[in-house]
């Protein structure tokens, strides 16, 4: 492929707005839910969030969005520190860890949204 194609394919790629997925919304609503997970579930739930979290941030710094937006930028910085982080081994600390995941999701998904990097969920 010549360079001129890849490059017009490479700017349509940056146009596109991806769709929020149904399920990073059901995961962070049943995270904030009142209900109290076990402990499988907590694990469950950190890893889904993660691989959601990791994939707004990769979305957010890709689009530049964190170079305009000082509390995207804020919030990118969570996700790479929660990486590196084991999940606490105490049952209430690792709901609360989680919950904290759920809660940066839904701001970097809010603020994505506003900067038109995401199609809100209908």
């Amino acid at each position: 492929m010549d360079p001129d194609r890849l490059r017009m394919v490479l700017a349509k790629v940056h146009q596109r707005q991806p769709y929020v997925d149904g399920s990073l919304l059901d995961d962070v609503a049943a995270v904030l839910d009142d209900y109290m997970p076990n402990e499988e579930e907590v694990d469950d739930s950190a890893l889904r969030l993660r691989g959601h979290l990791m994939r707004l941030t990769n979305l957010a710094v890709t689009a530049k969005v964190v170079d305009h937006d000082k509390r995207v930028a804020e919030l990118v910085e969570y996700p790479r520190a929660v990486r590196a982080e084991e999940l606490p081994g105490d049952h209430r600390r690792a709901v609360g860890h989680v919950r904290r995941m759920a809660w940066t999701l839904d701001e970097l998904l809010e603020r994505l949204v506003e900067n038109q990097c995401l199609k809100e969920a209908s």
